[in-house]
């Protein structure tokens, strides 16, 4: 089986992505020269039973460099299927931290919101707790806070690409669906799943209607989408930051740890650490030009 080693490299990185290159591909006896995907993406090709070896050699020629390593096997690198977590993923916000300062809580939420992320507090705990500081907030400020969103760079280019081939997209959230459906619709995400936060009286209530969208409701709404679709597991691929996340990581094709909290960064088997949502692109063989937007 052919494996393909792909170098995606920051902004910081781009002048020296070549030269890397080079010196990667001599290092792991790549079947020749590297493929250029774009100006911050190259392609290696070597054989599978070298994989292992090569990748750590890889790491190595890299060090500190800001360059994103992905190794896979070749065959159906491009997916049919895309998973996708919402904040902090396809968007670069966390929507609790957001509401938070409408009551001046923000630092005390966000440092909730990254522990329950890392997987050091109890998600579902942690999203209730953060919930009941927002009772009574007038539902207006859901408004304001939805206008602080702020894409990921790459976002629209991914799903656009994606679909452009075809492929079927899911984004599914932790947050609350009154922020992922108003995205998911505008990205032209096919499906959508997340949590609905309960208003009284044209307010926040405090609490989330059940259930709860959870790691294993992220996991299931990817085995379910496939099967709806046809689409064998080995051609899906999710993407997400959190540890609510990895069991969806882990039951794709390929499940890509993006700019993740360290215990999953850990954790993942592939990971994008500096590259935007289009190195998702280039991990499945997208050339430039190729790309949508």
């Amino acid at each position: 089986m052919t494996t393909v080693l792909t170098l995606i490299a920051a902004a910081d990185s781009r002048q020296s992505l070549p030269r890397l290159a080079g010196a990667v591909a001599a290092a792991i006896g790549a079947s020749g020269e590297p493929v250029w995907l774009a100006d911050e993406a190259c392609d290696l090709i070597l054989d599978a039973a070298s994989a292992g070896p090569a990748e750590a050699a890889a790491r190595t020629v890299i060090g500190e460099a800001e360059i994103d390593l992905l190794v896979q096997p070749v065959e159906h690198r491009r997916r049919r299927l895309l998973v996708a977590d919402l904040e902090s993923t396809i968007i670069e916000n966390e929507m609790l931290d957001e509401l938070a300062d409408f009551i001046g809580r923000r630092q005390e939420v966000s440092e909730i919101t990254w522990r329950a992320m890392n997987g050091e507090i109890d998600f579902a705990g942690a999203l209730e707790a953060r919930v009941r500081l927002l009772a009574g907030l007038p539902a207006h400020v859901l408004e304001e806070a939805a206008r602080r969103i702020r894409l990921r760079a790459g976002a629209r280019q991914l799903i656009a690409t994606m679909r452009g081939i075809g492929a079927v997209t899911a984004l599914v959230s932790s947050g609350f669906r009154v922020f992922a459906e108003p995205i998911g619709v505008e990205l032209g995400f096919d499906h959508i799943a997340a949590n609905r936060l309960d208003l009284s009286a044209g307010r926040i209530a405090g609490t989330v209607s059940p259930p709860i969208v959870t790691g294993e409701t992220k996991r299931q709404t990817l085995l379910t989408v496939a099967a709806k679709h046809g689409i064998p597991l080995q051609q899906s691929m999710a993407v997400g930051d959190g540890v609510n996340d990895l069991p969806m990581l882990g039951a794709a094709g390929i499940g890509v740890a993006f700019h993740a909290k360290p215990a999953v960064a850990s954790t993942a088997r592939w990971r994008l650490d500096h590259a935007d949502l289009t190195g998702l692109l280039y991990a499945q063989g997208y050339r430039r030009d190729e790309v949508i937007g």
